[in-house]
């Protein structure tokens, strides 16, 4: 099994620290808000590796954190009134509530940043021991970067364009500028811990890696996150460890792409943030799965219009096919295990989902087909992508019950929308390609998405 590996800019056959077993952890959520599409799509991606490894016969432990103290959790608790560490409840717990209805499966071991002060801490004071970091005089500590020779190796960036990267702050109580902070004394009101340092809580970047310590020791094999976080936060992650272990931290340093919505960077600014309770009021838990893992993991996703409805529309097909071959092959069991071994391959290759879910089509193609002809392997085949593809978390619905949630319903489509996408239908037929172009935009208008398919076509809500 192969493994892109951020830190060396290449795939590497994985081979993990102790035979047998693997040790993984990801970055989760720092807890300010509710959880928006990026939030699970790095669930996702992280809890689908996990499962494939077990499946390839690992032992894995699995651990993500919240980080639930940080300047923007603290920003939220001025402006609603809420004390910090309630407010920081509060989200964790609307978090859970909506990961469980996407049904992405939980870690090993959930780690939150208040409940490892004690680690914290004593992290802290080793890397003052070792040389490493130093008091900045008002109860701020800070780490040493040029302690740390190979810093900026997973980034690759120079200590010039580090300072473009971050914003920079107290430079007078600073050896660099490019210095960072592990702790920082607590302002007026602020939340706060005793140290020996004085009244204060925890730097972001020292929180994962003090709680990396505490869970795994000194080494992990994996270590996963979002891209964004190769820079700052996990390039010092990376410093604070092995300065302080003299070992290599990760084996395997993972990242998966960010999204898009209509190819604009996802932001408060821009107003185009997407909730993961909105998508998931409007579309099943499998269409988030589907359109999430269609896109290679390591590669942004661009969310248009048409990604989730498509997704639903896709299932809706597959579910119909599903339902048909069931009713008509209602004992026929086993499987087909080339379809297994076909997915193996593909996910043995960096975890390549995209191209697993690409290879359904021509699954179910050849399902219709032997359905069509009255042969019972239809059956097997759609057991086997049922068993087989339950790893990335679709397929596992009961099929007349998927179809009479999700499937338009012809009374339920209004006659207006009809007369659209039948005029569409024509307009195909005469290989009308523009009017037929015309015709899907004034659907969507109409708050429709239109799949076609040789049977003719689907329309989902947007």
């Amino acid at each position: 099994m192969k493994i892109y590996n951020s830190r060396t800019r290449r795939k590497e056959e994985f081979v993990p620290i102790e035979e047998g077993k693997v040790k993984m952890y990801a970055c989760g959520i720092t807890v300010s808000g509710e959880a928006h599409i990026g939030h699970g799509f790095q669930a996702l991606v992280y809890d689908v590796f996990r499962k494939f490894l077990e499946k390839q016969g690992y032992e894995v432990t699995y651990a993500r954190n919240y980080t639930d103290v940080d300047d923007k959790i603290i920003a939220k608790s001025r402006e609603t009134g809420i004390p910090a560490d309630e407010y920081a409840a509060m989200m964790i717990a609307k978090i859970d509530a909506v990961m469980a209805k996407a049904n992405i499966g939980e870690p090993t071991l959930w780690l939150k940043a208040t409940e490892h002060i004690g680690d914290i801490i004593s992290f802290i004071q080793d890397l003052i021991r070792g040389g490493h970091a130093y008091e900045g005089g008002n109860g701020d500590v800070y780490f040493d970067v040029d302690s740390y020779p190979a810093y900026g190796q997973l980034s690759g960036r120079s200590k010039e364009e580090m300072l473009d990267g971050v914003r920079v702050e107290n430079d007078e109580r600073k050896k660099n500028a490019y210095d960072f902070a592990l702790w920082k004394a607590a302002k007026p009101g602020e939340i706060f811990w005793d140290s020996p340092w004085g009244k204060g809580r925890p730097g972001w970047h020292i929180e994962c890696s003090a709680m990396n310590r505490a869970a795994f020791g000194e080494r992990i094999d994996i270590h996963g996150g979002g891209r964004d976080l190769i820079f700052p936060h996990h390039e010092n992650e990376i410093a604070q460890t092995e300065s302080l272990t003299g070992k290599t931290f990760a084996n395997y340093w993972m990242h998966n792409g960010l999204i898009k919505v209509n190819g604009q960077k996802m932001s408060k600014s821009l107003g185009n943030v997407l909730l993961m309770e909105d998508v998931l009021a409007k579309y099943s838990d499998e269409a988030l799965k589907f359109a999430l893992l269609s896109t290679n993991y390591r590669s942004d996703l661009n969310i248009t219009d048409n990604l989730f409805p498509d997704a639903e529309a896709h299932l809706v097909r597959f579910y119909t096919l599903i339902d048909k071959i069931e009713t008509a092959f209602p004992a026929e069991e086993g499987g087909m295990s080339e379809i297994d071994a076909k997915f193996d391959a593909a996910m043995s290759d960096d975890f390549n989902a995209a191209l697993a879910l690409s290879d359904l089509f021509g699954y179910f193609k050849e399902a219709g087909k032997l359905l069509a002809e009255g042969d019972p392997a239809a059956r097997r085949i759609t057991n086997q992508l049922r068993a087989t593809y339950g790893l990335l978390g679709i397929l596992q619905k009961d099929a007349k019950a998927y179809l009479a949630q999700y499937a338009p319903k012809a009374d339920d489509v209004p006659a207006e929308v009809k007369a659209v996408a039948e005029a569409r239908a024509e307009a195909r037929k005469n290989k009308d390609w523009a009017r037929s172009d015309e015709l899907r935009e004034k659907l969507k208008a109409l708050g429709y998405a239109v799949k076609d398919s040789k049977d003719g076509y689907t329309l989902t809500r947007l």
